[in-house]
Parts: C-alpha cells; sequence; structure tokens
C-alpha cells in the first residue's frame, strides 16, 4: 500500500476556490474520522463465541466498519455525512502517511526487546518462508479446483499489494489473466483483508493451539493495515506482557516482509507459483481441453493516491496521534497528561525523521524502514534515554494507535468497490484462501522452530 503515499510531491493548486473546497474536505474528513474513532472506541472489544474458540471484534474493527459503511452508504447520506469519491482517494492519500505512527509506535517496542526477538533464532528467519509461500500452497490449489486458470498465478503468488502489481503488471500486462488475477488479490485484500485476517488470526488464537509469539510473527504479512489487524486480534487475548511481545513479533515479522518481499516474490514466489501452476493445473484443473472465452477486462485499476505536501502529512500525523490519545484515554484509561503528550510527541517525531530520511536518500528504501529503525534505535537497551523514551511511549497503547487507521481504510474502501463487484465470487475464495495462507504459513514454521519435534 505504500507507494500510494509515496508518489512525488505535486505543486499545489494556486486557484483559491479550488484549494479552499480541498481543504473543507480535508476538516470534514477528519471530523468523520474523529466520530468514527470516538464511537468504535466506545463500542470496545466484543467477544463472539465460536465452538471452542471466539471471535474478537475489536474497536479498529469496528471503525474498519464504520467508514466503509459511510463511503457505501454516501449517495443515501445527508451532506455533512457523505463520504464522496474524492473524499475517498483522499482518505486513501491520508491513510499511508498516518500508518506511520503505528509503525514508529511499533518500532519504539521492538527497541527495547531486540534481545528477546534475537532469541528466538531460527524461528523468525525461516517463517518468512510461509509468508511467501503459504499463499501458493493454500491458494492454488483451490483455485485449480473451481476452474480457474491462469488467473489463479496473479491471485495466488502473493498477498497481491502494489509491489506485486507492478510485477505482474511488467511481466504479463494488467490485462492478461495473471493480471486480472493479481488486482482480484488487491481488491478483495483492500475492501475486506483486514477484517478477514482479523478474525482468522483471532479465531486461531482462541484454540490455544499456537504459541502466541508464532502466530505474531504470522501476523507479519508485509501489510500494515492487515498487520495491525491481526496483531491486534492476538494480542487482545493475551497477558498484557505477552501482548507487548506480540507486537514486537509482529512488527520485526513485517518489517522483513516489508524490506525483502519485493525481491522475494519477484525471483522465487512468482517463478515457483508458475511451475506449481504447470505441474498442479494438468492434475486438479477443471474442463482440461476446452478453451475459455476471454474475461472481460476488470475496470477502475487502483488509482494513485493524491500527494500530499508536508504541510498536509504534519497535520495528519497530529490528528491521527490526538485521535489515538482519546482511543488511548476511552479504552485504556490513561488520560493524556504531560507524560502521555510526551510520548506522542516522540512518536510524532520518530515519523518525521523517518520520512525525512526517505526523502533525503532519494526513497530508496521505504519510509517504513526508515521509521522502524529510528524508533529501534531510541529504546534499544543500553543506549543514551532509551530506558525514559520506553517509559514515555509506553503509556500510549499500540492498539489506540491502530484504531484511526483503520477508520481512513474504512474511510477509502468505497471506492474500490465497484472494480471489486466486476470479480467472480471463485476469485474472491481464491483471494481469502491466500491470505489465509500467508498468516497460517509463517504461523505453523515459525511455531515448528520454536517447539521442534524430539
Amino acid at each position: 500500500m505504500m507507494s500510494q503515499a509515496l508518489a512525488p510531491e505535486t505543486t499545489p493548486s494556486h486557484d483559491p476556490p479550488a484549494a479552499a473546497a480541498s481543504k473543507r474536505g480535508t476538516l470534514k474528513l477528519f471530523a468523520l474520522a474523529l466520530v468514527v474513532v470516538v464511537l468504535a472506541e466506545l463500542i470496545g472489544n466484543v467477544a463472539i463465541p465460536v465452538g471452542h474458540g471466539k471471535i474478537i471484534l475489536l474497536p479498529l474493527l469496528w471503525a474498519l466498519l464504520m467508514g466503509g459503511a459511510l463511503g457505501l452508504a454516501a449517495g443515501r447520506l445527508p451532506a455533512p455525512l457523505r463520504v464522496t469519491a474524492p473524499l475517498q482517494h483522499q482518505a486513501a492519500a491520508i491513510l499511508q502517511p498516518v500508518l506511520l505512527l503505528f509503525i514508529a509506535k511499533l518500532g519504539l517496542m521492538v527497541g527495547g526487546s531486540l534481545p528477546k526477538i534475537l532469541a528466538s533464532g531460527w524461528a523468525l528467519a525461516f517463517q518468512e518462508f510461509g509468508h511467501f509461500f503459504g499463499t501458493m500452497v493454500f491458494g492454488l490449489p483451490v483455485a485449480l479446483l473451481l476452474g480457474i486458470k491462469r488467473e489463479a498465478i496473479g491471485a495466488t503468488f502473493s498477498v497481491g499489494r502494489e509491489p506485486s502489481l507492478a510485477i505482474i503488471g511488467e511481466r504479463y500486462g494488467m490485462a492478461s489473466p495473471e493480471g486480472r488475477g493479481v488486482l482480484a488479490e488487491y481488491l478483495t485484500g483492500t475492501v475486506f483483508g483486514a477484517v478477514f485476517i482479523a478474525v482468522l488470526a483471532g479465531l486461531v488464537a482462541s484454540l490455544g493451539i499456537f504459541n502466541p509469539l508464532a502466530l505474531a510473527m504470522g501476523a507479519g504479512v508485509g501489510s500494515g493495515s492487515m498487520m495491525a489487524a491481526a496483531s491486534g486480534a492476538i494480542a487482545a487475548q493475551q497477558t498484557p506482557e505477552m501482548a507487548k511481545d506480540v507486537a514486537t513479533f509482529a512488527a520485526a515479522s513485517n518489517l522483513i516482509t516489508t524490506t525483502i518481499g519485493t525481491y522475494f516474490t519477484l525471483f522465487l514466489s512468482l517463478p515457483f507459483t508458475v511451475w506449481a501452476y504447470g505441474v498442479l493445473e494438468p492434475i486438479l484443473g477443471r474442463g482440461r481441453g476446452r478453451t475459455e472465452p476471454a474475461a472481460a477486462p476488470v475496470a477502475g485499476l487502483p488509482e494513485e493516491a493524491p500527494a500530499l505536501g508536508f504541510g498536509a502529512l504534519a497535520a495528519a500525523w497530529l490528528a491521527a496521534a490526538a485521535f489515538g490519545l482519546i482511543g488511548n484515554a476511552l479504552t485504556y484509561g490513561t488520560r493524556p497528561d504531560g507524560a502521555v503528550l510526551g510520548g506522542a510527541a516522540i512518536i510524532v517525531g520518530v515519523v518525521v525523521a523517518g520520512w525525512g530520511l526517505y526523502r533525503l536518500t532519494g526513497r530508496r528504501l521505504p519510509a517504513v524502514v526508515w521509521t522502524s529503525l529510528i524508533g529501534m534505535a531510541l529504546t534499544y537497551p543500553g543506549l543514551p534515554f532509551a530506558a525514559e523514551v520506553a517509559a514515555l511511549t509506553g503509556k500510549i497503547n499500540f492498539l489506540a494507535l491502530a484504531t484511526p487507521i483503520l477508520a481512513f481504510a474504512g474511510l477509502s474502501i468505497a471506492k474500490d468497490v465497484p472494480a471489486f463487484r466486476q470479480l467472480g465470487w471463485r476469485i474472491v475464495v481464491v483471494s481469502f484462501m491466500a491470505n489465509a495462507g500467508t498468516f497460517l504459513g509463517a504461523t505453523l514454521i515459525a511455531q515448528f522452530w520454536m517447539h521442534p519435534p524430539v
């Protein structure tokens, strides 16, 4: 998702009416996000029993669902509540920068826990193979059994974020079957990904089969919003100390996935999926020997979100941090006193520094990497002021920062629904299986290495 936020900045408009309208739209978007966050935090955690397990619906999921409902019902709502298509694109532009607040918070948590993370040894290293091959292992056989052809390659070689779109677009073209498949995965993940992975992660965690840290590593799927949703659902069922470890291990896994993901999918996952398709399609495929009619192209390719200048970025960071402090007070009972405000200022400062390094280095590494590294450095044991920084930022619960992020995600997803409706139900099922595969595959491998058989 990060590529939308990392587009070059455009020259600000000098048309006063247009600029005023854009400013009003931004203020309206912030106001709606604030209402959504407050309502979501007031609803709080809701547990739904499912057999021997349970599904935990967190405030971040309520925020995502309420934001999406506002966008989907825009035509039937009064003007003050109407989230028009331009506002949805603006929400998408805001989503990516504010995600850095969550990444900064996790980086600050990871720094103090680096010795514990390094002690996990091979579990953290090898679980990445589950992330990158789990999508194919779980998704491709189902796709072939459902009669899907080469669309299955694009839908199952990765979780289908922006780098995957670029890889498939360059190699096959977005009008190809592979292009339609990766677009289906992208749209399914955008519209339903966070909800699906949170429900799945919460249900699996409630069964008590896996080590919570193995589940945390599985949550680092390479998408910030999906990682936030999955790790939140897992952490909600742990003790406070274990919940912190869940967040740190999920962040470490997500950082590895984000850093090496493009190269891994390009040179390993995609070639392996193409090979597996050639082997499995004659065995599992339906309708072999018949020529399928060409599928109609899917309209509504993901558009670039409008670029934000630094002033708009700063406003988004400050607003999202303020919304997070509201959730921190409502759900976790931590009043925004001087220490809490100091912790929030440090988090925002880490984001600004990370964004600055990202720009100064010519965008060679994603902003999430710089932000994570700075946060980790500030709290690494033994460094000056590490304990003080950890104490201040530790007063802000990481889930409180996730809620405003998912609120903006919800306000942005309605723009993708028209294209999503053109996709057949089979490709959606396959996309869900691929998302489940990346989580379960990494979890299984991490569990094996943490508890190898005797």
